[in-house]
């Protein structure tokens, strides 16, 4: 699947080019696992896909603040074909790179597990994977001064901790047995591991304490890349487990980056939290100064008393706002669109009818079936999405319209359908095992405009016949449906889809644009 390259406008500065201050997160919407890498005074991250294709985004950026997604390292089903899994989900990915070389490790945890994929271009093309073994997910790569490549991994259960073995990163094959580096620096659940280098000691920094409001960033250091590592007795580093009270939460699974001047950064997720616990955009990339004090890393939970970080961050380097109306005119989705798995391509096509996106139904909103389904990231909390939809169903059971994802067992849609012989507007929730109809409204033929208004506590739900005035169907309350009730590790997404229970009868659903503006957005606090 060809990706257009978009630009995304990540994070705001505070001030001109003599900025003091930047907004947190810096990549917005469902990012989490954050891996960093400088080229010379450039920057490349990578963060977490599960379920969505393409997979592992790669980030560019000058000065940590503002990003462009420039790619997937994971991009088309030919790289999934070789895995023999169409509907993976893959977990935390690294990104690292030696010598004109870009390294990405992910794992697909439904499948053969912890691969590789290589690139000359961070833009792609990226190679077929490269598979290392079936252990846990988490992998990371060293590359040492010596020559020696180090990969490090969670261990196939808390006994076993941390493991690691050199690895040969031109076949992906491990030069020697896995070995426990570490069994966790202030738990005995660690995970995220990643080795540096720095002023001859080695540091082996680890994610603790699970990926929700527990979490938190440990690290030990040693002479030698074996370990034995000795903590920092101010563990954590990084963690934000003073107050429930502060907007963002869940600070962990960190990667330390340096500037060309010297100063230390570190990418980390967290999660994003208004008057509340619960949280819906999902866990995201965030951005903190580092200082080292006595030879350790420290983030200053000062930062996260709020999401301006009032820290002078680099000259900053904006990229271009992202438009609001994506038009359905080319052969390829642009960066921002994402289907369930590889397998998603096979129930759409923007060929089939010129200037339309076309689903064909398929039976359900599945992580492991084939699904029509084309959704974006929610990245803020106050958003307005709409879409032009043409949809005439066939049969009893048909439906088509703009869904509001967390998982197939936690969603609502406002969807066109067909019963009895009549259409029907309807706000249809899925809320674990409880189905409802909870609002409907008969419409006649012709295209249709349906809408979803958000903001940090609700969903509103609206449709208008072409040309007509818009109806308020219905609402639904964000706190039902958000990630930690829903129990994903993914974010909130915004999607069109089609639901046929009869596949190869199925009426195509075909949607002209679909329209993405945000709202006034506050920080908020519980």
């Amino acid at each position: 699947m060809a990706i257009a390259r978009p630009v995304l406008l990540a994070a705001i500065v505070v001030g001109s080019c003599a900025a003091q201050a930047y907004n947190n997160p810096v990549i917005r919407g469902m990012n989490p696992d954050p891996s960093v890498v400088r080229v010379g005074s450039e920057y490349y991250l990578t963060t977490s896909s599960f379920e969505y294709f393409p997979s592992c985004p790669v980030y560019h950026s000058f000065d940590l603040v503002h990003w462009e997604r420039i790619g997937y390292a994971l991009d088309r089903p030919q790289q999934f074909a070789t895995l023999n899994d169409q509907h993976p989900s893959t977990y935390a990915c690294t990104l690292r790179y030696r010598d004109g070389t870009f390294y990405a490790l992910t794992t697909d945890v439904r499948g053969v597990g912890n691969f590789l994929v290589t690139a000359r271009n961070p833009a792609g093309p990226w190679s077929l994977p490269l598979t290392i073994d079936k252990g846990m997910f988490d992998p990371s790569l060293f590359f040492d001064d010596d020559g020696k490549v180090y990969y490090t991994r969670r261990g196939p259960d808390a006994k076993h901790g941390i493991v690691q073995a050199e690895i040969d990163p031109a076949t992906g094959k491990l030069l020697g047995e896995l070995r426990t580096v570490s069994s966790g620096m202030v738990t005995d659940d660690a995970e995220g591991p990643h080795l540096y280098k720095i002023d001859g000691w080695y540091y082996l920094s680890l994610a603790e304490g699970g990926s929700r409001f527990l979490h938190m960033e440990t690290i030990g250091r040693s002479k030698s890349p074996w370990g034995a590592f000795a903590p920092d007795p101010a563990n954590p580093w990084a963690a934000q487990h003073q107050s429930w009270d502060y907007p963002v939460l869940s600070v962990g699974h960190c990667d330390l980056v340096d500037t060309a001047a010297h100063d230390w950064w570190t990418v980390c997720l967290g999660t994003r939290h208004y008057n509340s616990q619960h949280f819906s955009l999902g866990r995201e990339t965030f951005l903190f100064p580092v200082t080292w004090k006595q030879g350790w890393p420290a983030v200053s939970t000062q930062w996260m008393r709020s999401l301006e970080v009032k820290h002078p961050p680099l000259a900053d380097h904006p990229f271009a706002a992202p438009p609001e109306r994506t038009d359905f005119t080319s052969s390829t989705l642009s960066g921002e669109w994402n289907v369930l798995g590889p397998a998603g391509l096979q129930a759409m096509s923007l060929t089939e009818r010129p200037g339309f996106l076309r689903l064909h139904g398929r039976p359900a909103l599945s992580f492991r079936q084939t699904t029509a389904f084309v959704g974006r990231r929610q990245t803020e909390w106050n958003t307005t999405s709409t879409v032009r939809l043409e949809f005439e169903p066939r049969m009893d059971g048909e439906s088509a319209g703009l869904t509001v994802f967390m998982s197939p067992q936690y969603h609502y849609d406002v969807c066109k359908t067909r019963r009895g012989g009549k259409n029907y507007v309807q706000l249809v929730k899925q809320v674990s095992d409880m189905h409802e109809v909870t609002e409907e409204a008969e419409v006649g033929d012709g295209p249709l405009l349906l809408r979803v208004e958000s903001t940090a506590e609700n969903y509103q739900f609206s449709f208008a016949p072409e040309g007509g005035a818009w109806v308020k169907l219905g609402s639904g309350d964000e706190r039902q449906i958000a990630s930690e009730i829903a129990n994903v590790w993914s974010g909130m997404y915004l999607a069109m889809f089609s639901l046929s229970p009869q596949p190869e009868r199925a009426a195509p659903a075909d949607f002209a644009w679909f329209d993405y503006t945000l709202g006034k957005q506050g920080q908020g606090t519980r």
